[in-house]
């Protein structure tokens, strides 16, 4: 009887030969999951449209069952039409630049793009709306040595006054202020009703009592997207609004889109 249990077998092979097959089962397991969205896939420069890829690169289609009775979602999410967008490549190399061909801001271009979020609100643990005006969450109110902006002008970036803060909207689940309201029909700017600003992008002025918003101008808070409901705001809208006033940093005025140096 021999006395070893592996006669002939290199264990330090078998040992390297298992995390070979290991990895690149890993690998071909990623790369089927990183496409589980964005279909259908396009060439970067001249738009074709490509193929899903066969076994290695295609996800298998997986349900998944939403919370508080929300449905379910199944992905990859298929058949979807190309979207076109209101720009032109500045060049034809991959990676070039796209230069905007309408209003930016409201088309969804660069740092303005959003994504196409559920229509349904962000919820907290016990499945309520996480984001209200301060006028539902009665509970909440404002630290007495804080400011309170209710009342105060809104201002753009290039000092004209667009509206006037009318409400507060909260987070009750990280309790904070997340949008201010303006009303844009007792301010200057064109177009009536209310938006919501992104309260990180805003600044109060106690010595002046004005709200100071640095990433747009008081003109542009016009056509700033519009939320559905007065006591909500979906995944969906909370991603354009974003999306229109973050993209204001480099949008909102020419000079914004030049270089430093």
């Amino acid at each position: 009887m021999h006395p070893t249990l592996t006669p002939g077998i290199d264990v330090a092979m078998v040992v390297f030969y298992a995390f070979v097959l290991f990895f690149l089962c890993l690998v071909i397991y990623l790369r089927r999951e990183d496409r589980r969205e964005g279909y259908p896939l396009e060439h970067e420069v001249t738009g074709r449209l490509e193929s899903e890829g066969g076994f290695f690169l295609t996800a298998l289609p997986k349900t998944f069952r939403l919370s508080f009775d929300r449905g379910t979602v199944t992905t990859p999410t298929k058949g979807r039409e190309p979207v076109e967008i209101a720009a032109r490549f500045t060049d034809r190399f991959a990676g070039a630049p796209y230069a905007p061909t309408g209003n930016p801001l409201v088309d969804g271009i660069g740092p303005a793009a959003y994504a196409q979020r559920a229509h349904h609100p962000d919820i907290d643990m016990e499945g309520h709306p996480r984001i209200v005006p301060m006028g539902v969450a009665l509970d909440f109110q404002i630290e007495r040595r804080d400011p309170d902006p209710r009342g105060m002008p809104m201002l753009g970036c290039d000092g004209g006054v667009s509206g006037v803060v009318s409400e507060l909207w909260i987070d009750r689940a990280d309790r904070l202020i997340r949008y201010l309201a303006v009303d844009l029909e007792t301010g200057g700017a064109a177009g009536g009703g209310a938006v919501l600003v992104p309260m990180m992008m805003t600044r109060i002025d106690r010595r002046r009592g004005v709200v100071v918003c640095d990433a747009i101008t008081a003109a542009q808070f016009a056509d700033a997207p519009r939320i559905g409901a007065t006591d909500r705001i979906t995944l969906y809208e909370e991603d354009r609004v974003l999306g229109y006033f973050g993209g204001g940093y480099l949008y909102a005025t020419p000079d914004r889109q030049e270089p430093y140096l």
